[in-house]
């Protein structure tokens, strides 16, 4: 924490520098190993292990982050579908628009079948027959998919059923190599929160600020996904606020931030307090970093998920808070799951049933919020091991050093 009299003399040296240039960073993203061909055809594999396991034919995905994990393919959804068709046995088909075919091409990993359609022909019917040579048994349906694909193939007369036990299946469960381009993501993030947040001062606004963590994300090497800045009273909004707000002293500062390193996401959150916290925001900061290290502690392989989250609204409850999702006290869940995903199955949240498991990754995040007063979220993700969970980065040990 910086004085009063050093922070309000660097906020009037420097007000116009919110949005500088982050010229003295350098990437980090230089050791990374990207996704390649033997990853991918290790994933198909688990993925037919698991069809077979659940009897099921196939699976049907649509563009997002499991068609980028099967296949590679980066595309993007609309009227015209394109979709992923994943057999139990044998090679994958890709159905999409003939005229869209090369742009596809462009980021596929894996070795397929692709088959076209032109304007005037049903690309549900295409893929109706595609999905028909798969052999018996029923297709999955990725839980994304849209409701006019999925109806589609049920009138052609295909049994369907949720394809989450094969794509929950594989896409909860980490690798190391998955695991190693997470951990380079959070540490993208933490030195763009650490390198802004020396650089904050009075006056600013929220998107001041978040034009700095996104420059020294870019800087670092990583694609800034979300910088969100809250401020003073704002900050008991978890995900914010309309109303004005500009850096004062004593006012709490909130940023929640992530980004992608070869599509794997970061999600890190810092609170601090330009010049002298008030007694009551670090009565508040402290109860919080205490609930991050009960959710830690709890998070035990073969626990269920929700018994994080029943352990962190139990010491709550303790420190006067809620109950339950009441406010004052913790209105959102304790974690999420993340990945290729921001927010992915499952979740840390009361009634979860599903066990914690070595590849697992979660937020940690159990904010306080305290309606137009301010609120404090702290929030680092970690990984499940044989020996627990491992952090992909370390809470800040206290207000005074909130980058540390």
């Amino acid at each position: 924490m910086i004085g009063r009299r050093a922070f309000l003399a660097a906020s009037m040296a420097a007000v116009a520098a919110g949005r500088g240039a982050a010229t003295d960073l350098a990437s980090m993203t230089g050791g990374i190993v990207r996704i390649g061909p033997a990853e991918r055809a290790d994933r198909l594999a688990r993925a037919q292990a698991l069809m077979a396991a659940h009897g099921l034919a196939g699976v049907v995905l649509e563009p997002g982050a499991s068609m980028v994990y099967f296949t590679g393919i980066e595309w993007h959804r609309s009227e015209r579908l394109t979709l992923a068709l994943l057999p139990a046995r044998g090679q994958p088909v890709i159905v999409t628009p003939f005229f869209e075919e090369p742009s596809v091409r462009q980021t596929l990993g894996i070795l397929v079948d692709v088959r076209v359609w032109q304007e005037d022909v049903s690309p549900v019917a295409l893929a109706a027959d595609a999905l028909k040579g798969f052999g018996p048994g029923r297709i999955g349906i990725e839980e994304t998919v849209r409701f006019f694909a999925s109806d589609g193939l049920a009138r052609a007369g295909l049994a369907l059923a949720s394809a989450d036990p094969v794509v929950r299946g594989c896409r909860m469960h980490k690798t190391a190599a998955e695991i190693a381009l997470m951990q380079t993501a959070a540490d993208i993030t933490v030195a763009a929160i650490r390198w802004a947040g020396s650089r904050i001062r009075e006056g600013q606004s929220p998107a001041d600020i978040a034009a700095m963590i996104d420059g020294a994300t870019a800087a670092l090497g990583g694609t800034p996904e979300f910088s969100l800045v809250l401020i003073g009273e704002a900050a008991a909004l978890p995900h914010g606020s309309r109303e004005p707000q500009r850096v004062r002293e004593g006012a709490v500062v909130l940023m929640d931030c992530g980004c992608t390193v070869d599509g794997y996401q970061s999600d890190i959150s810092r609170t601090f307090v330009p010049g002298r916290a008030p007694d009551d925001v670090r009565r508040v900061w402290d109860t919080v970093a205490e609930g991050q290290r009960v959710a830690l502690a709890a998070a035990k392989v073969g626990a269920p998920a929700g018994s994080v989250d029943d352990a962190v609204r139990a010491f709550y409850v303790r420190q006067g808070y809620g109950p339950g999702y009441a406010l004052p006290g913790l209105s959102h869940r304790t974690g999420h799951g993340i990945g290729l995903d921001g927010h992915e199955p499952v979740n840390l949240v009361h009634g979860e049933a599903t066990r914690l498991e070595p590849g697992m990754c979660f937020s940690d995040e159990p904010g306080l919020y305290l309606p137009g007063r301010f609120g404090v979220r702290l929030e680092d993700c970690f990984h499940m091991t044989d020996a627990g969970p491992k952090w992909f980065s370390t809470p800040p040990p206290s207000l005074g050093r909130p980058f540390d």
